[in-house]
């Protein structure tokens, strides 16, 4: 394939992708506990506004736990919670951490 075609295979794939921003939030975090919400969106490729409302819904869902230590937050992540989607559901988050992550998430 021409770097023309692959340029053009790459931007049609950014169309959609098999994750969500809540599931690459949730991993951002996982690698690093204790990054800042704008490194995180810079590693998912989103804005911080959206990095902080995605925080707010996996926080509010049982997913996060933040913790003010000194000047930053520590993220901790609840791996027996329980995908949202019915056909997921018998799946803990933590499996799929462990996937990406590569560290074992209990």
């Amino acid at each position: 394939m021409s770097l023309a075609g692959q340029t053009r295979a790459a931007q049609e794939a950014k169309g959609w992708t098999f994750l969500t921003n809540h599931a690459h939030v949730l991993l951002a975090i996982a690698r690093d506990p204790t990054a800042r919400l704008r490194e995180v969106a810079d590693a998912v490729g989103i804005t911080e506004r959206a990095a902080q409302a995605i925080v707010a819904d996996l926080e509010a869902a049982g997913y996060l736990r933040r913790e003010r230590v000194g000047r930053r937050n520590q993220y901790t992540v609840n791996p027996a919670g329980r995908f949202r989607h019915p056909a997921e559901a018998d799946r803990r988050i933590g499996d799929l951490l462990t996937l990406f992550t590569g560290s074992p998430h209990t």
